[in-house]
């Protein structure tokens, strides 16, 4: 009695169709489907951006006025 036979199944099934409709059960698991592709495509995108590396920055040392006797903080002394 606890358990649901092949007779109940029937029954929720005939239930739900009538009151949906097959159109729109259909229709309804098509927006599911590219729902699911949408979420996936944003998936991918978002590693992509991740796996973007952002360019180089140098900086001219050559520019800088070489009388004035600089030590930046945190670099190493060469």
């Amino acid at each position: 009695m606890g358990s649901l036979s092949i007779w109940h199944w029937i029954v929720v099934i005939a239930v739900v169709l009538l009151l949906f409709g097959r159109g729109k059960i259909s229709d309804l698991m098509g927006d599911v489907a590219q729902g699911i592709k949408a979420f996936k495509k944003g998936m991918q995108d978002d590693e992509k951006t991740a796996e973007k590396t952002e360019p180089v920055k140098s900086i001219d040392h050559s520019a800088a006025p070489s009388t004035a006797a600089r030590s930046d903080v945190g670099s190493k002394a060469v």
